[in-house]
């Protein structure tokens, strides 16, 4: 998701600077800062500030795939990045195969005083920074969808939204909801609940339009339902005008995905120094406020949503119920290639 670019933070020039109550000096030693996360989620300017701030170049390399972050740390990334975005669902196994460096906190002041501790939470907080959030969410057109009203996972199975929807993509994003529809953990360890999982899937699948681009889609009228982000569900309404006909499904029963993406520091990266004072960088306040204008996310950073522009705070893309109904992508461990396996099935299908 792509909004027109907001305007910007002011640049900042000098070696040293203070920025929030912060001293930024640039180092002969950092002038470089390679991180891989996904692309288009972050703001152009955000970067080019923090590079005029500290003299330094960041260089911007982009996953595909929440696997492809895992693969990176998992076979030794730190001789090729010093940040890499990856998820909660992936941590667990992280932190325990020693993939990480672990982040002293004393470093990122920002992150300390701003960041909501029921996410940042003891566990992770030794080894991540999050970055955004995502509730992800079915959202249909009142106007033009066949079904009066979603209530439920199950409703986007039945035959009358066929090439109806726009999905997100990704094993651990699909699975959860058809094991919540199936009345399972979205977690679930069990090969057999993750078979049936696969087989309501199939049914899903033959009502998707299209995976990615699902705000767009919906924007256009290609489709009349999408199970996206919550960012992606901001940019569409604000797409759609005064008369925004877009709803938020009334889920009352089944929870919903909460996930949160997070910045590590691989093993052995080489510009550790830098990449805290980037970690810092964003979680300022006025920092993150203004990166909300174009990414505008849910976020853990309470201080940047206070700063944050009244039109991101009334978005209706946020105004829903079932904030507490949630659920979060745990790691699943050994389960994992059993996902993986039912998951490439599903894409050949």
């Amino acid at each position: 998701m792509k909004k027109a670019l907001a305007t910007g933070l002011a640049v900042l020039m000098g070696l040293s600077v203070m920025t929030a109550g912060m001293t930024v000096t640039a180092s002969a030693d950092d002038s470089e800062l390679n991180i891989y996360m996904w692309g288009d989620y972050i703001s152009e300017d955000l970067i080019a500030d923090f590079e005029a701030v500290n003299g330094c170049k960041i260089n911007l390399s982009y996953m595909s795939d929440n696997a492809d972050a895992v693969n990176k740390l998992t076979a030794g990334a730190g001789s090729d990045y010093d940040l890499i975005m990856t998820c909660d669902a992936y941590m667990e196994s992280l932190i325990a195969g020693g993939y990480l460096e672990e982040i002293d906190t004393s470093k990122i002041p920002n992150a300390e005083a701003n960041l909501n501790k029921s996410y940042w939470t003891e566990d992770l907080r030794g080894y991540c920074v999050p970055y955004l959030m995502n509730y992800i969410y079915v959202v249909y057109n009142k106007d033009t969808c066949p079904l009066e009203e979603i209530t439920c996972y199950n409703d986007l199975i039945r035959p009358e939204l066929a090439g109806q929807i726009g999905s997100v993509d990704g094993a651990r994003n699909l699975f959860p909801i058809a094991l919540v529809a199936l009345g399972y953990d979205p977690n679930s360890r069990d090969e057999e609940e993750i078979k049936e999982a696969y087989e309501w899937l199939t049914k899903y699948n033959a009502n998707v339009l299209a995976y990615g681009s699902t705000e767009q889609n919906m924007v256009n009228g290609a489709i009349s339902v999408m199970f996206t982000y919550d960012g992606n569900t901001a940019w569409a309404m604000d797409q759609m005008g005064e008369d925004n006909p877009l709803v938020i499904a009334p889920f009352t029963e089944d929870p919903v995905q909460l996930g949160m993406d997070l910045y590590v520091i691989p093993k052995g990266a080489l510009h550790q120094d830098l990449a805290y004072k980037f970690l810092d960088y964003i979680c300022d306040a006025d920092v993150m406020a203004a990166n909300l204008v174009e990414f505008p996310y849910s976020c853990p950073n309470d201080a940047a949503i206070e700063a944050a522009s009244d039109d991101y705070k009334n978005s209706p893309a946020f105004d829903f119920g079932y904030k507490t109904n949630i659920f979060f992508q745990e790691d699943v461990g050994d389960a994992l290639p059993i996902y993986d396996q039912y998951y490439q099935m599903l894409k050949v299908g």
